[in-house]
């Protein structure tokens, strides 16, 4: 059992920054690979970015390439979503979320539906 707390969001001028935490319980985090998902009013649950069990190998969704950072600290039990260059289509609640490490890791696996826990979110609104 996992449970996830995220962090870190507010409002924020499009062109701004903010970095997400989601502090993990337990100690087994590093044997998950932990994705960030965001959810904005009237849309589906989409797949934004995912760090492998072990770091070192990072996944992205098209629209925040180049934009958004995640990294994690497994000495922590938590995992981290730098958002630079915000735009106002950013805004969302943003999700942390686990899957174990006996899956593959792509994008393919890290969809919403493949996730074992959730945290309940924390909103990131990005004013224009």
């Amino acid at each position: 059992q996992v449970q996830l707390v995220e962090s870190g969001g507010g409002l924020v001028q499009a062109g701004g920054s903010l970095t997400l935490s989601c502090a993990a319980s337990g100690r087994t985090f590093s044997t998950y690979h932990m994705g960030w998902f965001r959810q904005a009013p009237g849309k589906e649950r989409e797949f934004v970015a995912a760090a492998r069990w072990s770091g070192g190998l990072v996944l992205y969704a098209d629209p925040v390439k180049g934009r958004f950072t995640i990294s994690r600290d497994n000495a922590k039990n938590t995992v981290y979503l730098q958002m630079n260059s915000l735009k106002p289509e950013d805004t969302a609640t943003y999700y942390c979320a686990a899957r174990g490490r006996d899956t593959a890791f792509s994008i393919a696996t890290m969809a919403p539906l493949d996730m074992d826990y959730w945290g309940k979110g924390t909103l990131v609104t990005v004013s224009s």
